[in-house]
């Protein structure tokens, strides 16, 4: 896709990719994915797809990732796939539903902002409270429970002494 003048942010995408994907999957017969902030989809705690975006200039192109025949085998990560759990007979219909999909939430994107898509993405998410690591980008790590999302899709993590981090950029795993 071009970003167009007006466009809520382009780092925001990820969410619209995270929600069309879950929605896509959902709606296909596997209701149980959740999705991990930003753009990762989980099947039972355990890494389903996850999701790549590259910019250059106004273009972007999203790279969807999706265990579907099998999964791969990562030390130190659970990983699954959606083997057997799906209504669909190839990853080529996958694609169509998922194209389909991500057209209506990059419309709704664009003409109604970033507020709709935040909300599905919240309805696909990991319970309020669930513990989360946050590797960021300074160097630190810090531990805190899932909080919700920021208007702009930051993600808000309540930390032990009850103030709220607020994560534009990362790497998130579930404690």
């Amino acid at each position: 896709m071009r970003a167009r003048p007006g466009d809520p942010s382009p780092a925001s995408l990820a969410l619209v990719c995270a929600v069309a994907l879950a929605e896509t999957i959902a709606t296909l017969g596997c209701p149980a994915v959740t999705i991990k902030w930003p753009n990762d989809l989980l099947l039972d705690g355990a890494k389903l797809s996850g999701i790549l975006l590259e910019r250059q200039g106004d273009a972007i192109v999203a790279g969807f990732g999706v265990n579907l025949a099998s999964h791969p085998s990562i030390e130190g990560r659970r990983t699954a796939s959606l083997a057997g759990r799906l209504w669909i007979h190839s990853a080529e219909e996958l694609y169509q539903h998922l194209t389909t999909a991500f057209a209506r939430w990059l419309h709704r994107w664009r003409t109604e902002g970033l507020a709709p898509v935040v909300a599905q993405w919240e309805a696909h998410a990991h319970p309020p409270g669930t513990p989360l690591n946050a590797n960021l980008a300074d160097g630190r790590t810090i531990t805190g429970a899932y909080d919700g999302l920021a208007p702009d899709g930051a993600l808000r993590l309540r930390l032990a002494d009850g103030r709220v981090h607020v994560i534009h950029a990362g790497d998130v795993f579930l404690v």
